[in-house]
């Protein structure tokens, strides 16, 4: 019995040393991200790839300036080249494995590989990354230790006008109260807007807030938010501070069906002023319909009509001024005809004195 009863406290106690390592066995890792390289030159190329994602979550990754692990990218995607980003679908297992270019970010090192998730996953992590021959400078200073916080729900203010309606930029304001919950002031912060479209990774406007949120107190702000001309569809507007996303907020736009309209307009005016162009062009070419009435048969047309010789009045016809008028004749005209003498008889001048 006293053997038994040694051999369950032993069995007790090692049973209470192996209970606390057991949860940190268990614990599920975070996501992780590995570089193939930690130093580059540009127009090089790297190797990022990462484990412990979402699966089906849609990536970014940047090369970024002003940034390093655990302090976040200082100016958000502004610090970064964008233009050189790539994106990466996380399989089924929760890994990814992608080329990244190596690219000189607009502001100076410490850089970071950025990964951040654009959709399913919203987690980001920075990898410290050193760009060969891009000037290095001390990271900014912070304002202070301030941490905003949204306290109340988010809504859009604005309407959509008439020119909206014909294809013009939609403008909201995005409305909403941060809290300070830091021991220090928070001076003029600066926000990231952007908006995205379906699966496409939203593009981040920098937008200043002019004002001081104390410790403890709360603030509201607005910060305007604008589409491209055309946009329609359903949309969402996001807003960064500090590398995280504190607010998220779809917006659907309605299409511009004035445009539409003007369209099929243009479809139904154009074809009609053609066709009276058409009409007006053939009116003008083609002959005078009472002309071509007129014209004797067998005549060109514009060719003068054929003058007919008149005809020699004959002996028994009745003299002049018996109610019928005589034909002039054709060598002279009635008035250059010559007079009729006085008398039957003839006159001389011989012999007269």
């Amino acid at each position: 019995m006293r053997t038994i009863r040694t051999a369950a406290a032993l069995l007790t106690a090692l049973a209470l040393v192996l209970l606390p390592t057991a949860p940190a066995a268990v614990a599920a890792p975070g996501p992780v991200v590995e570089l193939s390289a930690t130093e580059g030159g540009k127009g090089g190329e790297i190797t990022v790839s990462g484990s412990g994602w979402k699966p089906g979550a849609l990536l970014m990754l940047l090369i970024c300036g002003q940034g390093a692990p655990g302090k976040g990218v200082i100016g958000g995607t502004n610090s970064c080249a964008n233009t050189e980003g790539r994106a990466a679908t996380v399989d089924s297992r929760g890994a990814f494995s992608t080329k990244l270019p190596v690219a000189e970010p607009p502001k100076p090192c410490p850089c970071v590989v950025h990964v951040a998730g654009v959709t399913g996953q919203q987690d980001a992590v920075d990898k410290a990354f050193t760009v060969a021959g891009h000037p290095t400078a001390p990271l900014p200073e912070p304002s202070g230790d301030g941490r905003l916080a949204v306290l109340a729900a988010v809504r859009l203010d604005g309407s959509s006008g008439v020119l909206v309606w014909f294809g013009a930029p939609p403008r909201r304001e995005v409305v909403f109260t941060v809290g300070n919950l830091g021991p220090a002031p928070v001076k003029d912060p600066v926000f990231q807007v952007g908006t995205s479209h379906g699966v496409f990774a939203p593009q981040y406007e920098e937008r200043q807030w002019r004002g001081t949120i104390d410790p403890g107190g709360k603030a509201l702000i607005r910060l305007p938010a604008e589409l491209t001309a055309g946009a329609h569809g359903d949309y969402q507007v996001s807003v960064k501070y500090a590398g995280k996303v504190l607010v998220e907020q779809p917006w659907g736009v309605g299409r511009p069906w004035g445009v539409t309209l003007f369209w099929a307009l243009l479809a139904v005016v154009v074809p009609a002023a053609l066709f009276r162009i058409g009409m007006a062009v053939v009116d003008r070419v083609r002959p005078a319909s009472g002309a071509g009435r007129a014209r004797a048969p067998g005549t060109r047309p514009g060719a003068r009509p054929r003058r007919r010789a008149p005809t020699r009045t004959p002996a028994s016809a009745p003299a002049p001024g018996d109610g019928e008028t005589t034909a002039a004749l054709p060598w002279f005209s009635p008035d250059s005809a010559p007079s009729a003498p006085e008398s039957s008889s003839p006159t001389t001048t011989k012999g007269q004195a």
